[in-house]
Order: C-alpha cells, then sequence, then structure tokens
C-alpha cells in the first residue's frame, strides 16, 4: 500500500475497533471462554480483511504485507482487544509463509485469510522461547510447547520444533490443552502437550533460520502493539488531567504534570518510530533487519512500561480501581515486556 493507502485503511480499522472495541465490549469478552469478541474477529477480516493482508492474491489473500499487518496489531493494541490477529494471522500465516511450502499454503493459508479458520503456533518450552518444547521424531510430536497465544481457541496448531515446523489439529490424538492464567487478563494463553501425536512437515527449510525470522517478526509486532497500547495511555492522561479540577484549574495545567506528559509523549513518538522501522526492515529483508528489531523490542517495552506507570500516578487513586482501564494497560506492558523473550543484542556482521 502507497502512504495515503495505508492512512485510509487504519482510520478504517480505528473506526471499526472504536465502535465495537469499546472498554465494555473488551472487558465482558476477556471473561468468556473463548477470550475475545468472535463477532469482532468476523468483522475486522469480512469488512477489513485484516486476517488476509499478508497472505499472497494465489492463496485467497490481498497481497499486502507484513507492515500492513502489524498496522492492525497496533490499533488492536490500543483497544487491549483479544481477537487472534497476532496469534494466527500474523505468526501462524508467517510461519506457514516461511516454511516454503505450496502445497500447505494453499490448503491452509485461505481459512486462514478470511477468518473462518485461526492457528496457533507452539513453540516455547518451559523456560522461555529460546528452545522449542516439543520434540518430531517418526512423524509423531512429543513435548509440551508453553505460553501458546490462543491455544486453547484454535483449531490449527502449528509446531515449531528442532527439526522444523509442523502441522496438526487441536482435536488430533494425544493432544492436550490447558489454559493459563496470565498477568494480562485480555489474552488467552495455553500450554498444549503432545503425546505421540500424529503430525505432518511443512517444508523442508533450515528451523534455525525460521525460528530467527518468526522470532524477529514476533518481536516487531510486540513493538507495533506496545506504541498502540502506549499512544492511548498518554491520549487518556491528557484526556483525563484536562477534565480534574484541584485548586480551581485543571490539574494538567501545572507544570509539573506538563513535564510527564511531554516526557510520555517523546517516548511514544520514539517508539513509534522504532517499530515503524522494524516492521518496515523485515518486511524488505534488510541486512539490518535484526538491529532495527533488537532496537524496537527493548526501547518500545520500556516506553511502555514507563508510560503505563506514569498513566497510573497521574490518575492518581482511581487509576488502581478495576473499573478503570488504567491497569488493564500497566499488565499489558509488563506482560508484553517478557512475551517471546528478550533476547539478546545481534551482533553485526
Amino acid at each position: 500500500m502507497t502512504s495515503n493507502e495505508l492512512l485510509e485503511f487504519r482510520t478504517s480499522v480505528r473506526a471499526l475497533l472504536s465502535k465495537h472495541a469499546t472498554a465494555a465490549a473488551v472487558r465482558a469478552a476477556m471473561n468468556t471462554e473463548l477470550g475475545y469478541d468472535p463477532k469482532l474477529w468476523a468483522m475486522l477480516c469480512e469488512q477489513v480483511g485484516v486476517a488476509a493482508l499478508a497472505v499472497p492474491e494465489e492463496w485467497g489473500g490481498a497481497g499486502a504485507g507484513l507492515v500492513e499487518s502489524l498496522m492492525v496489531v497496533g490499533e488492536l493494541g490500543a483497544t487491549l482487544a483479544g481477537v487472534p490477529m497476532l496469534g494466527s494471522a500474523v505468526l501462524g500465516t508467517q510461519a506457514i509463509l516461511l516454511a516454503g511450502d505450496d502445497e500447505a499454503c494453499a490448503r491452509l493459508l485461505p481459512d486462514l485469510a478470511d477468518g473462518s479458520r485461526t492457528a496457533a503456533l507452539c513453540w516455547a518450552d518451559a523456560t522461555g522461547w529460546d528452545s522449542a518444547g516439543v520434540a518430531a521424531a517418526g512423524g509423531m510430536l512429543n513435548g509440551a510447547a508453553h505460553y501458546v497465544l490462543h491455544g486453547a481457541q484454535s483449531d490449527l496448531l502449528l509446531v515449531l520444533t528442532d527439526d522444523g515446523l509442523f502441522e496438526t489439529a487441536a482435536d488430533a490424538a494425544g493432544v492436550t490443552v490447558t489454559p493459563t492464567p496470565g498477568l494480562d487478563p485480555t489474552r488467552s494463553l495455553a500450554a498444549i502437550t503432545f503425546t505421540d501425536t500424529p503430525a505432518t512437515r511443512i517444508g523442508t527449510g533450515d528451523p534455525v533460520a525460521l525460528r530467527t525470522r518468526l522470532r524477529d517478526i514476533a518481536w516487531a509486532a510486540l513493538a507495533a502493539e506496545q506504541v498502540g497500547a502506549a499512544r492511548r495511555c498518554l491520549d487518556m492522561t491528557v484526556e483525563y488531567t484536562a477534565s480534574r479540577v484541584q485548586f480551581g484549574r485543571p490539574i494538567g495545567s501545572f507544570q509539573a504534570l506538563k513535564h510527564r506528559m511531554a516526557d510520555m509523549y517523546v517516548l511514544v513518538e520514539s517508539a513509534e518510530s522504532t517499530a515503524l522501522a522494524a516492521a518496515q526492515a523485515l518486511a524488505e529483508h534488510s541486512p539490518t533487519a535484526a538491529e532495527e528489531v533488537y532496537v524496537a523490542r527493548k526501547h518500545c517495552s520500556e516506553a511502555f512500561s514507563h508510560v503505563a506507570a506514569e498513566t497510573i500516578q497521574l490518575h492518581g487513586g482511581i487509576a488502581i480501581t478495576w473499573e478503570h482501564d488504567a491497569h488493564l494497560y500497566f499488565k499489558r506492558a509488563h506482560a508484553t515486556a517478557e512475551l517471546f523473550g528478550t533476547g539478546k543484542r545481534p551482533v553485526a556482521a
């Protein structure tokens, strides 16, 4: 998409979310078994086509790209809507595409693109994302994957092992899915155990390269999400301090608070720049992509955590009540800082 087309597309996504992903709707959805509003996901897929963005046209997609997909992730971050955009439409779709298996693409991607099916990428072991939790041998999977996004809600399981990418169904023999309560109540996680589970390998590429690329995409996506959520925190804070009156004047007029909000603004703007640079570098397969992604991962995590904490402080006592949304953003900030690991700075070639 051109810059103007991307802005128009973002406006469409934002308009839909402002109407159907209100704070009340998000809270209601997060307490359901599914963890998100299926009607909202259907509207995003059918009316806006968010799940089809990065899927080539030959497999039922829009033929856009990673930048467009991550823009949607950022808009969803602003609302905390728990739909499976990150887990299925980004990570699931990208895993299949990166595996380089045309037969699997033709078989799996059309349903993911129209949102009629969702995928969960099973990856981490109990210690994190640096090693696979599931092993493959003889067409069977054994082991346990942890921290799986929408693992209890997806019917297609994509399992990243040291031997490559495998697919199986959520209801396949030997699959046990256990929802995992997390710090962030707006995001659904699960642990999935495989016991002699039959599976089909997708592609024959280098598993290490696949895992590295998926980690970079996951970090870039989280950076985009963190920016969207941090900007929403800033907007909430500015709006509140403009309306809250102390000593006969809005508290936002006090210089000390102005300075703190100005610092929040600088953090959000710089985080947005680094997140966009990372997304573009990945989409263009830039030689500096690993460095760009690492910078975005680190800076956006720190920026969101700081802005969320300042949001709590500047709202005062009301922010720590269950009824106010500030604590949900605070929890999302700390949860995303750990999701997909923190990694190490890449060594320059």
